[in-house]
């Protein structure tokens, strides 16, 4: 008698999604590793100046009594 083999798989469709993704998602990390990425060249300048503030002036102490 032949023996019957039954070729209906397919159960490796979700592997094969899933490895895809996962080179996908390599060759982006790759590209923003090896080529840079997204470069922008950003110049932050910050200059704060407060107006000159002075204490006020303390009076004298008390002289002693005497």
């Amino acid at each position: 008698m032949a023996e019957e083999t039954n070729t209906s798989g397919g159960g490796g469709t979700g592997m094969a999604f899933i490895i895809g993704a996962l080179v996908v998602v390599v060759a982006v990390i790759a590209y923003f590793v090896f080529a840079g990425g997204v470069t922008q060249k950003k110049r932050v300048d910050i200059n704060v100046s407060a107006p000159q503030v002075e204490a006020p002036k303390v009076p004298d102490a008390p002289k002693p009594a005497g």
